[in-house]
């Protein structure tokens, strides 16, 4: 039998001459992306020009979901769609501090929760400023310290963040521009073994949202709330025999071992994250709409109310009832629903709404997030 040439494809010589053709091709395309990502950042750059004359907003959640949505469906693979969406989520996060850096506040520090979701929704390309409170996030919104606040909204475990619907109440102004799903994935984190951890510290809903896990695995830990779950991880890294709950970005950044992972007592953990900011949202055809009201105190009157969704034929994703802070024992409830509260049956569903209620607040219509993991 012949003996292949040393040049064929299955010799030493043949796969390395192959290799090198495609790191070639490689590196044209990299140079033809690069040239192409640099134009789309100058069009950026005079895009932002023109916003600046009509005063308009940096963060066009509208339009950056657009964008998105119109490369999803042109993408014909092999990437999937969750890397399409990172490749532009740091283009656009780069185009838009072209423009000029944005400010985002959150609550927690380095790769809490919330960071995680600031990362997910902006990029890279901000300053992500972390303050003590959810409050702390309305109020630096409120003065326009910076662009956009990210707060909790629900969770799937704990249902409501009762912190953030407060402030809704007291600040009222502030508009809901966009929402995060972020499945969150809890971890135990600390710099000595498991069974010589006597504390274990994380944000109160953390500790929740693994309470079964802890009790099995660490029943000799007390379990001590804080802040955010930096701080936890904080405590973690200086304290002997403290562990925390955490995000696997959180152990990193604190140079800390993961114990376990995937703590989380349900596989389904999800917490939803708002964006508050100071605008107005323009329709994309996938929008939910934001509201929250209170209907006198008599029978049936919170049922007249949400029939009118039914009556024309509007989906609710979300209703919460919270004290109203008066004297009579009264309630606000908050609501969410797909649909764009510029939308012809929304608008008569919002003007009906406004004659049964004694107080209706449109909180915004923003883009439907897709749920991503942390």
């Amino acid at each position: 039998m012949a003996r292949k040439s040393e040049s064929g494809s299955n010799s030493p010589h043949g796969r390395t001459a192959s290799l090198t053709s495609l790191r070639t091709q490689i590196d044209k395309l990299d140079q033809q992306i690069l040239k192409l990502i640099n134009e789309r950042a100058s069009l950026a750059i005079d895009i932002g020009r023109v916003k600046q004359d009509q005063a308009g907003d940096i963060f066009s959640p509208a339009r950056e979901e657009e964008v998105i949505r119109n490369l999803l469906d042109s993408n014909k693979g092999p990437l999937e769609p969750t890397s399409i969406r990172a490749i532009y989520r740091e283009i656009m996060s780069g185009s838009r501090s072209l423009q000029r850096l944005m400010k985002i506040a959150y609550l927690g520090g380095e790769y809490s929760y919330s960071h995680l979701a600031v990362l997910e929704k902006f990029g890279q390309s901000v300053e992500a400023i972390p303050v003590n409170s959810i409050s702390a996030v309305f109020e630096a919104v409120n003065r326009k310290d910076v662009d956009c606040g990210v707060v909790p909204l629900e969770n799937s475990t704990d249902g409501r963040v009762a912190d953030t619907l407060e402030m809704f109440i007291r600040l009222p102004q502030l508009k809901i521009c966009s929402e995060i799903r972020l499945r969150i994935h809890h971890h135990l984190i600390a710099n000595c073994e498991q069974q010589e951890i006597r504390r274990v510290y994380s944000k109160g809903n953390a500790l929740g949202q693994c309470r079964a896990w802890l009790s099995k695995n660490v029943p000799h830990a007390s379990q001590h709330e804080v802040s955010s779950t930096a701080d936890a991880a904080r405590l973690a890294q200086s304290e002997p025999g403290a562990g925390a709950v955490a995000s696997r970005q959180a152990a990193v950044r604190y140079g800390l071992k993961i114990l376990a992972s995937n703590i989380e007592d349900s596989p389904f953990n999800e917490t939803r994250f708002a964006v508050i900011a100071n605008q107005e949202v323009a329709k994309t055809g996938n929008d939910k709409t934001a509201v929250m009201f209170k209907v006198s105190h008599h029978p049936g009157s919170l049922v007249d109310a949400l029939n009118l969704f039914k009556a024309n034929k509007i989906n609710l994703t979300w209703i919460e009832s919270f004290p109203a802070r008066t004297q009579k024992s009264e309630y606000i409830f908050f609501v969410d629903f797909e649909g764009h509260a510029e939308d012809p049956k929304v608008k008569r569903t919002l003007s009906s709404l406004a004659d049964k209620c004694e107080m209706l607040t449109v909180l915004g219509s923003f883009p439907m997030a897709q749920i991503t993991e942390e």
